[in-house]
């Protein structure tokens, strides 16, 4: 059987090497959040990056991190039951609203929508960048995994509302409600923290102090069903 030449079995090594740091690496990052909070986010890196060095408009991001705590059980009733009415039984992937994804667009003959959970979008607001390719996708799968095989839960769900973005280079629940209302996070009344999440979908077209008619259903549905949900114990304020 004929061995490598040294020269190889070094580049083989390398490789190695390089491989193993890029498989553990997204570990380190979320093992990180166990212990402290994020001073900013790839998003908003990826936004300063582009305000400094491309010519063109440019607001600060606006970003203030707050304790799960501190958030409104209105605003957190409200994500659950729009982004991912699954939170706290999966393991970071709805398998059955993907498949329910999949039939309504063979159906229609329209693309899927999205299924994402609050695990995957919070992988993605924290470590990724918007895109539809397969390999976002498939960083976005590693994180999720990560993600929910070190954090808990409650973790998970603190760092989601403090990274979504509600606007051009607005962060999180606190940064929205002082930018739009003028009060901290959990200030906020039942009828705003409705609008907040009305508004997610597409946070950079849609104003919250503007709504449109289509905005205000959203809202209106998300305070109708709000009525009749309640998050586990030990996850509300």
């Amino acid at each position: 059987m004929k061995t490598l030449n040294p020269m190889a079995r070094q580049w083989l090594k390398r490789v190695l090497i390089v491989v193993c740091v890029s498989l553990l690496f997204p570990a380190v990052q979320v093992g990180l959040l166990w212990l402290f909070n994020p001073p900013n986010t790839m998003p908003m890196l990826l936004r300063w990056c582009n305000g400094k060095f491309v010519s063109a408009p440019y607001q600060p991001n606006h970003f203030q991190f707050v304790t799960l705590n501190t958030v409104p059980t209105n605003f957190l009733v409200a994500v659950f039951i729009t982004e991912d009415r699954h939170f706290f039984e999966h393991w970071g992937f709805d398998w059955g609203e993907i498949q329910k994804s999949r039939e309504e667009a063979r159906a229609s003959s329209k693309p899927a929508r999205g299924a994402s959970t609050i695990t995957q979008q919070c992988a993605r607001s924290l470590f990724l960048w918007q895109g539809r390719s397969w390999f976002r996708k498939g960083l976005e799968a590693y994180y999720t995994i990560w993600m929910e095989l070190l954090l808990s839960k409650k973790r998970i769900l603190e760092l989601y509302v403090n990274a979504i973005e509600l606007g051009d280079g607005i962060y999180g629940v606190d940064a929205a409600a002082q930018k739009y209302y003028g009060v901290s996070a959990d200030k906020l009344t039942r009828e705003q923290a409705a609008m907040l999440v009305a508004i997610m979908p597409n946070p950079k077209q849609w104003n919250p102090n503007q709504p449109s008619e289509r905005v205000l259903k959203r809202q209106a549905m998300v305070l109708e069903r709000a009525e009749f949900v309640r998050l586990p114990a030990g996850i509300a304020p």
